[in-house]
């Protein structure tokens, strides 16, 4: 951006707005239902969880770094591109994973989920997403169990004759509709009372048969086992450990080409406004990501919910969220070619999060705001990844889902304008204690579900559990941060909570959701999260309060607005420093006066 350039700052935002809303809304058509379409697929809730712990860990490596190397090669706008064209082709390999593969826990439509059949509680020992053995395997067995052809006696070795069993030229007849065995091995049924005829087998032929039935369904399976194998160097693993890692790759290397967009539009917008002098209207696009989010989750929910059971192609209609991620990732496009960025090589980056990692290590009130935040982060993933199977196994669909989420999202964005009263009232340090115990309440709810829309009320708490929590860490940043370092030190609160405590917390709730059930899932995150509110008032009365006064407002206030709000006692301690500077004055005259008279 050249100096010289007219700069128009409500277009400027209203362009980043439009941009914040598209990259939320592609994101919450897909990222929310992700797992649900791992648990179609057969997928365990450990698998699950190290999918999305492992997603979370290369958010939290990656976008810094992806971030840096963007602003020193002077490449943000080409990294905002390529990362929105990558990441949409990375989600849709995951719809090239076969289904057939390893058999879904879902087979056919029901009237709680069309895409998908009746779903197994984890409550009970069986474990969802188990490999099914073969239908025509099954088929085959029971086949052969159950017609037992007769033989003359001596046909077979080890075969026993009944004692009052004599042998005779022919051979003996078979009962009505019986059936009788030919010289290949096959068996054919007899109509009424006309019976096939057919010279006695030697002895040595049903075994050569069985042998040759025995050798067929060795090869078949054989060529079936490696049409099913994916990964050739895994080739030992069954399919659903393949499938298992073939998704962790394709994740993995989808969160590489996603991680950089948010973070490396922030920063050049970020700096792009404090060129123009209007860094504190940086905050606007947020409050329009959260309403892209929810229009995206909510229709999403909706069209999904609205389609048959299997889409074109042979997809399940779970794909439609796939495609409606990137159909909006490529409406982004347009956009972000008219992004305002700005470049301003004297910011470091790595510089700025190591200053404020020192800074929330020096002050005990920061170190429990960022406890308080990797226990969100880690309560949140057991919502984030396993809600919406707690859901469907109370026979919620996808309109429940999605709008359910989307209520939650609408209520985060209603909480700014109710801040003001709510600062009156309740201090920082108890409003983030309150925030958290309102997501322990809410996990708490999720244990005891009974119905498709049994957890749309709990949805009005995330006012608080979400909102809340974070006008709460803003306030704390703004306590602890020195002039310049209070967007370092809010990343920092926002890596703790929304991908180191994410990532932790999707292993361990993977684990605990196996092992348990979900139902105690929710219940030990609400539990550890309740335990924790009610130290955190302790602890931060017995924390000191160290306050730092923020410089960078006041120099980036305006003059007459300076003016206006001056304190009083600013006001007062001048005009007592200057009539003391008279008075003084006036005494040392009045003396020499006196002298000299």
């Amino acid at each position: 951006m050249k100096r010289n350039e007219q700069i128009d700052i409500r277009r400027d935002l209203a362009v980043a707005g439009a941009f914040s809303f598209l990259c939320c809304c592609a994101r919450a058509c897909l990222i929310p239902f992700l797992t649900l379409y791992f648990r179609q697929l057969g997928l365990t809730p450990a698998m699950t969880g190290i999918v999305m712990g492992t997603k979370h860990l290369v958010a939290l490596a990656w976008s810094p770094v992806a971030s840096l190397l963007s602003k020193h090669y002077d490449k943000r706008r080409a990294v905002i591109n390529a990362s929105l064209v990558c990441s949409a082709a990375a989600a849709l390999a995951l719809l090239l994973v076969p289904l057939q593969a390893v058999r879904p826990q879902v087979a056919g439509c029901n009237r709680s989920d069309p895409s998908g059949g009746p779903t197994q509680s984890l409550g009970g020992g069986g474990l969802p997403g188990s490999v099914a053995p073969s239908m025509a395997s099954s088929a085959r067995t029971q086949t052969t169990n159950a017609i037992t052809p007769p033989f003359h006696s001596g046909t077979l070795p080890g075969t026993k004759s009944s004692p009052n069993h004599h042998d005779h030229s022919h051979a003996q007849l078979p009962p009505l509709n019986a059936t009788v065995v030919v010289e290949d091995g096959a068996r054919e049924p007899t109509v009424g009372a006309a019976v096939v005829h057919r010279p006695a087998p030697s002895s040595g032929a049903p075994v050569r048969s069985k042998r040759s039935e025995e050798e067929a369904e060795q090869e078949e399976a054989e060529q079936e086992e490696k049409r099913f194998t994916f990964l050739g160097s895994l080739k030992a693993l069954d399919p659903q450990h393949q499938l298992f890692f073939l998704i962790l790759v394709i994740v993995a290397a989808w969160e590489l080409a996603a991680a950089p967009l948010e973070g490396t539009a922030d920063d050049g917008l970020y700096e792009y406004l404090d060129s123009a002098d209007a860094s504190d209207r940086h905050g606007g696009p947020a409050v329009w990501g959260l309403l892209g989010a929810a229009c995206g989750v909510g229709g999403a929910g909706l069209l999904v919910s609205r389609l048959s059971c299997v889409v074109a192609g042979g997809l399940p209609r779970s794909a439609a969220h796939f495609f409606c991620y990137a159909a909006v990732a490529a409406a982004a496009l347009p956009v972000a070619a008219r992004l305002p960025l700005h470049l301003d090589r004297k910011r470091d980056r790595a510089g700025g999060l190591l200053k404020a990692a020192r800074l929330v290590r020096g002050s005990p009130r920061a170190l429990l705001c960022a406890a308080t935040a990797l226990l969100v982060g880690v309560a949140s993933s057991a919502v984030d990844n396993f809600l919406l199977w707690q859901m469907q196994d109370h026979g919620s669909g996808e309109l429940h889902m999605g709008l359910s989420l989307a209520a939650a999202l609408l209520s985060r964005a209603a909480f700014p304008p109710l801040a003001p009263r709510v600062s009156k009232l309740l201090s920082p340090g108890r409003v983030l204690a309150a925030a958290a115990a309102c997501l322990g309440v809410q996990c708490f709810y999720y244990s005891f579900l009974w119905g498709p829309w049994a957890a749309a009320p709990a949805q009005a708490l995330s006012c608080f559990s979400g909102g809340a929590l974070w006008w709460a860490v803003g306030r704390q940043c703004e306590d602890v941060a020195t002039p310049g370092a209070e967007r370092s030190v809010r990343r920092l609160y926002g890596a703790l909570a929304l991908q180191l405590g994410s990532g932790l917390g999707s292993f361990a709730g993977g684990f605990v959701a196996q092992r348990f059930g979900l139902a105690w899932l929710f219940r030990g995150a609400a539990l550890g999260v309740l335990a924790w509110c009610a130290c955190l008032p302790l602890l931060q009365f017995k924390a000191p309060r160290q306050r730092r006064i923020n410089y960078s407002r006041l120099l980036a206030a305006d003059a007459s607005e300076a003016s206006d709000t001056e304190s009083e006692q600013e006001r007062d301690w001048l005009e007592k420093a200057m009539d003391d500077d008279r008075s003084r004055n006036n005494n040392n005259n009045n003396n020499g006066r006196r002298v000299n008279h």
